[in-house]
């Protein structure tokens, strides 16, 4: 496979990137030159170019304007001239559309062959892919990195016409480049549930969530380097009081001003740590870029506000090499790791942070969502609430058990964020594109075909041994049409399943029941089943119930991930009887509604016809299936109406919520085993005992006159 990256922003080299010498050299190209790097290492890929533009600029290096740098064996940088030949800034690529379109089709025609697909950075990279991929015929997937709708609503109140015009075209690139791509690749939940949902031409089914690797044993090895203490202690008057750490482009969305106001405004902090913030290289604020200029300065003037002199740690230079150390210096002073971004695509940062044993507080927009999750090693703030900021701080620095903790869990990091496997969902997703990883082909006749719905968390995952030999098995069942039905979102779920190696399903049943994908034909993408969605929207009042909700009962909203269309979700704060109280107070409301409670903590609430079992039931009827063919798995409350409503229902034997006690699911089977072994033990039994009837029923014709069928039927 040939893979194309086009990329036109920042200060793209192969070695030594200058991160932060401009608003548009930061993650990104971290994330492409990885990402490359562990492309490379794919037998599937043999060739790989990231083409950006070539630029001459004083005070940067001339590098910058030569045609091609090799990378690696695979792998090259191609830099192509446009229009203007020194270096510009994304609000003004626009205009370096056309000629970049003819110089990048101009290269492909000089190549010995085409490249089989293009991946497009940033708005400007998408336009340039959907321009010259209509042209050549060449599919393209998408990364956004960071997407203009959620930039133009951070700076709500903005007065500056110009950059407002500057937003609206960005977004105008990101809708077209949309709705071309072949793909899309997001980083986080919050991307592609939140971010992308603001876009007219967002189907969720189409973006995959995959999650960038991260080289980070250099973090978790790191120690302080004696250098680049100095550089920071030279303006502390007590180095030696836990370090408040920031690492960001000192860029308006980074916030960084947030952090300040935070730590000047809150005494305790100010007495018991000092705040480092590293925000990228200087040399005179006078020359550089305006917004990073005016950051800057407002840093300086809010450290003179407050009276932070000796206090606050802002170095002017460091080496990408020596920022290990830098972590290592916070860890070893007991300090915390703060990203207090307006929104976070993802957050390499943190990931290093984790790793060097910083425990972290974030921002609660974006990727840190699923850090956190995933590592436990911190607490999500809103970036805008100073005060909250503040008060987590403090509270992970004055208990030190909480800090230990945190500070353990980022372990967890190094071997969660991999980039072998990045790469490997990646190139997959990528010949899905290309139609090289086609689905198992659906039954032209479903009556020999066996549907199996399975539920995820504690069922079909859990014991990673068991899951793995249902992979196996799975590859032996030609006539299985396998699906899932969980509590997760669309992502949520494809994450865990990827992450796990199950197979690809042909259908998911997301969000309690509320939701339905159909695979497509190309393996690609997930349709949404709209018919389901306009049957249960009937008698759906959303705002209603939530108002009932905050102001009636004592239940803990979930994160704004967990709220869907149709589901909203609680914590139930321990109370077992939390479902029946609700469905009393919402039908004297006049509310009809389908209540779930599961292992005890947690309360969703959907529309009357929604849950698992209805649509399960849905999907039977979807693919022609008689209800004998369908067999489903679970193990918690949330799977009661599934595992009631269908005949062959498997209980696995790691269950919870009481489930083997239930007097309506005693037609179920429960398995011996637990977790993906539990569930092909009761497949095979239920496949046993159908062979059981058949033989029955054929021993029954053979030797009952009254079963010969009559001279009119043969």
């Amino acid at each position: 496979m040939f893979v194309m990256h086009i990329a036109l922003q920042g200060c793209l080299r192969a070695r030594d990137v200058e991160y932060g010498v401009n608003a548009d050299t930061g993650g990104h190209i971290r994330y492409l030159l990885d990402l490359a790097r562990a492309s490379a290492a794919e037998p599937r890929v043999d060739r790989i170019e990231i083409v950006t533009r070539g630029f001459r600029q004083d005070g940067m290096a001339d590098c910058y304007a030569v045609r091609t740098e090799d990378v690696d064996a695979k792998t090259r940088i191609v830099r192509l001239e446009t229009t203007s030949s020194c270096y510009l800034a994304k609000e003004a690529l626009w205009a370096e559309h056309d000629s970049f379109s003819a110089a990048l089709i101009a290269h492909i025609a000089a190549l010995d062959r085409r490249p089989d697909i293009f991946h497009a950075h940033y708005a400007d990279g998408g336009e340039i892919a959907r321009r010259v991929g209509a042209a050549l015929d060449i599919p393209f997937l998408f990364t956004a990195h960071s997407l203009g709708r959620v930039k133009r609503d951070a700076f709500a109140g903005i007065d500056d016409a110009d950059a407002l015009a500057g937003m609206d075209r960005r977004i105008a690139l990101e809708e077209r480049t949309i709705a071309a791509a072949a793909g899309i690749i997001a980083s986080s939940r919050d991307e592609a549930e939140v971010q992308y949902a603001g876009y007219d031409a967002y189907r969720p089914g189409r973006i995959r969530v995959i999650e960038p690797g991260s080289d980070l044993a250099a973090f978790a090895d790191a120690a302080p380097d004696p250098a680049m203490a100095g550089r920071i202690d030279r303006f502390l008057t007590d180095p030696d009081k836990p370090m408040i750490l920031a690492i960001a482009r000192p860029v308006t969305k980074k916030n960084l001003a947030g952090l300040v106001h935070a730590y000047g405004n809150d005494p305790h902090l100010r007495r018991t740590a000092n705040l480092v913030i590293v925000a990228g290289i200087r040399d005179d604020i006078a020359r550089m870029e305006p917004e990073i200029a005016s950051n800057l300065d407002e840093l300086l003037r809010l450290i003179d506000r407050y009276d932070l002199y000796g206090q606050v740690a802002y170095p002017k230079h460091h080496l990408p090499s020596e920022v290990p150390s830098i972590y290592a210096l916070a860890r070893r002073r007991g300090g915390v790791f703060v990203n207090p971004a307006l929104n976070e695509p993802f957050g390499l940062t943190l990931l290093e942070a984790a790793a060097a044993g910083l425990p972290i507080v974030a921002t609660d927009s974006g990727g840190p969502n699923d850090i956190i999750e995933r590592c436990g090693n911190g607490v999500l703030v809103d970036p805008r609430d100073h005060g909250a900021m503040a008060a987590a701080i403090g509270r992970i620095l004055d208990d030190r058990p909480l800090w230990e903790r945190y500070s353990r869990a980022g372990a967890v990091a190094v071997a969660a964020y991999d980039w072998t496997r990045h790469a490997e969902l990646y190139h997959d997703f990528a010949e899905s594109a290309l139609g090289r990883r086609p689905p198992r082909a659906l039954p032209a006749d479903p009556s020999g075909t066996t549907m199996l719905i399975s539920d995820i968390d504690n069922t079909l995952v859990g014991c990673p041994a068991a899951t793995v030999r249902f992979a196996d098995w799975h590859g032996r069942q030609e006539d299985l049409l396998f699906g899932i039905a969980t509590g997760r979102s669309l992502h949520s779920a494809q994450a865990i399943l990827s992450r796990e190696n199950v197979p690809q399903p042909q259908v998911l049943i997301t969000s309690v029941g509320s939701e339905i994908y159909h695979l497509d034909r190309t393996g690609t993408a997930y349709d949404l089943d709209e018919a389901w969605a306009t049957q249960i929207a009937a008698g759906w009042d959303r705002p209603a119930v939530a108002a009932i909700l905050a102001y009636a009962t004592d239940l803990q909203p979930q994160g704004s991930l967990e709220q869907r269309l149709f589901k909203l979700s609680y914590f139930t704060r321990g109370d077992p009887d939390a479902a029946r109280r609700v469905r009393d107070l919402l039908r004297a409301a006049g509310h009809a509604c389908s209540v779930i409670q599961s292992h005890g903590t947690y309360l969703d609430i959907l529309p009357h016809a929604a849950s698992k079992g209805t649509a399960v039931e849905h999907v039977r009827r979807h693919y022609g299936m008689a209800r004998d063919q369908v067999m489903v798995a679970g193990d918690s409350g949330n799977d009661v109406e599934m595992l009631r409503s269908v005949r062959h229902s498997i209980i696995v034997a790691n269950h919870s919520d009481g489930l083997d006690q239930d007097p309506t699911l005693a037609h179920s089977f429960v398995s011996s085993y637990g977790h993906a072994g539990g569930i092909i033990e009761g497949v095979d039994h239920f496949r046993q005992l159908a062979q059981r009837r058949r033989t029955k029923t054929t021993k029954k014709t053979a030797t009952d006159p009254s079963c010969t069928p009559c001279a009119s039927a043969s």
